[in-house]
């Protein structure tokens, strides 16, 4: 039960192989190379049981850190970052801050919603959001060719967000080809990161292969 899981020693996060929210926090926690233990609950019934009593929602991803039990990808990621400041994932300048967020907002919305239709659903929905996903990606190609990272010459919690999205499209069925060619280098950059793969599940790794 939850009361064996508050207080712990190590740092724990409840997490399930294929959900976007969770890979996004196992990438920063591996960016940060936090010392961390992976709960996965989608086949640990005990661990299930848990995460209905830590957390209200029942969803992962869920961090417990001692007494402290977080939810929702961008709060836990947030606190991450805070409480681990090195390296850090988001600049100091508050204007350059606000930019970020801003477009890690928009991909929330625009983006991460489409690949949850797509996940969700089958058939005419599942192609007509797989098509909407590459146009808004494609329109977004010069975005790439600015930096090294989006909007900045730093990883940032934006690409933590941006990158487990690129990994999945081709589960998803959308190449983006030559129009979003600065999409796929800027890709090919943050899957050769150690930190990147370290953040992959065997079932993550298993979308591209079966692809």
């Amino acid at each position: 039960m939850a009361v064996s899981v508050r207080g712990r020693s190590t740092m724990a996060l409840y997490s399930s192989e294929t959900s976007l929210d969770c890979h996004r926090v196992r990438f920063v926690l591996a960016e940060k190379g936090i010392n961390v233990e992976i709960v996965n609950v989608s086949e640990d019934e005990s661990a299930a049981a848990d995460l209905a009593e830590l957390n209200p929602y029942n969803e992962a991803p869920t961090l417990v850190d001692r007494d402290l039990v977080l939810y929702d990808a961008g709060v836990i990621n947030d606190y991450l970052d805070e409480r681990y400041p090195h390296p850090p994932l988001m600049p100091v300048d508050p204007v350059s801050r606000a930019q970020l967020r801003l477009v890690h907002h928009r991909i929330l919305r625009d983006w991460y919603s489409l690949a949850r239709v797509i996940d969700l659903s089958s058939g005419k929905k599942a192609e007509q959001a797989a098509k909407q996903l590459k146009e808004g990606i494609v329109a977004a190609n010069e975005l790439f060719r600015m930096s090294a990272f989006v909007l900045s010459d730093e990883l940032t919690l934006v690409d933590c967000t941006l990158a487990p999205l690129l990994w999945r499209l081709t589960h998803y069925g959308v190449k983006l080809g030559k129009p979003g060619a600065s999409v796929e280098a800027y890709a090919h950059r943050i899957f050769s990161r150690f930190s990147f793969k370290a953040s992959l599940t065997q079932a993550e790794r298993d979308l591209v292969l079966a692809a």
